[in-house]
């Protein structure tokens, strides 16, 4: 469905990512893990547009998109949610999900027929009742659900996640880990995954891969991943690791 073969990327002396592989099959959660600063944003940023790679390439069903810009990206249907959560503050839940409905996928230009659309989705996301509000004034937990309701919004067929779980309580992530099966499930869309909540993704993922340092360190199940001595060592040190 997606996949990237041995991508570089620098920022002036500053190596980002190092040869980095990967690959996303149709329908799975793939996670992406690593401490701070190991590169995976950059890598999210890659797939879609906001960045180039100085070497290698990035496919979407065998087609090559690094290179391409963000827009066309999204129209050729990968998705995504920010880490930080940006929504048109002044604007209300509902023309926020609307205008995303107007960029994206489905065709449609109308705002009627836009604003039905992001209805639905605000109904999936469990925001109806709070269309009207500005989004400005949601707390984290809602602006979570707005963020995907707006990437959902451009109808995607793989969504890029950007630690979706971050700042959330037990509960908001219980229901979040939920939220995001039934995108996979009831949408059919396939999901990469960064996340630092270990519980969240090893939950949510099928597999995972961990960045250190711009690399590649590990790539298995969950359970692989979380006890493999480079991953212990990236986020605890080698004297954890050599423990095992």
């Amino acid at each position: 469905m997606l996949k990237g073969e041995g991508i570089y990327k620098s920022f002036g002396g500053l190596m980002a990512l190092k040869g980095v592989d990967f690959h996303l099959r149709r329908g799975e959660v793939l996670g992406m893990i690593g401490p701070n600063g190991s590169g995976k944003t950059t890598l999210f940023n890659i797939i879609s547009g906001l960045y180039r790679p100085d070497s290698g390439a990035v496919y979407l069903e065998r087609r090559r998109i690094d290179g391409l810009k963000p827009y066309q990206i999204t129209q050729l249907g990968i998705g995504r949610t920010f880490q930080i959560v940006r929504p048109l503050a002044h604007l209300t839940v509902l023309e926020n999900v609307a205008i995303g409905v107007l960029y994206g996928r489905d065709g449609i230009h109308q705002m009627r027929r836009a604003k039905a659309r992001a209805e639905e989705l605000l109904e999936f996301t469990g925001l109806a009742e709070k269309q009207d509000q500005p989004a400005g004034r949601l707390p984290l937990a809602d602006r979570k659900r707005l963020e995907l309701a707006r990437a959902l919004a451009t109808r995607p067929s793989v969504l890029l996640l950007d630690e979706v779980f971050a700042g959330l309580n037990q509960v908001e992530m219980e229901e979040a880990i939920d939220l995001v099966t039934r995108i996979r499930v009831e949408f059919g869309v396939t999901i990469f995954m960064i996340e630092h909540v270990m519980k969240a993704i090893m939950q949510a993922c099928h597999r995972i891969l961990a960045l250190h340092h711009g690399q590649k360190i590990a790539e298995g199940t969950p359970q692989e991943v979380a006890g493999h001595p480079d991953v212990i060592e990236a986020y605890l040190g080698s004297t954890y690791a050599d423990r095992l």
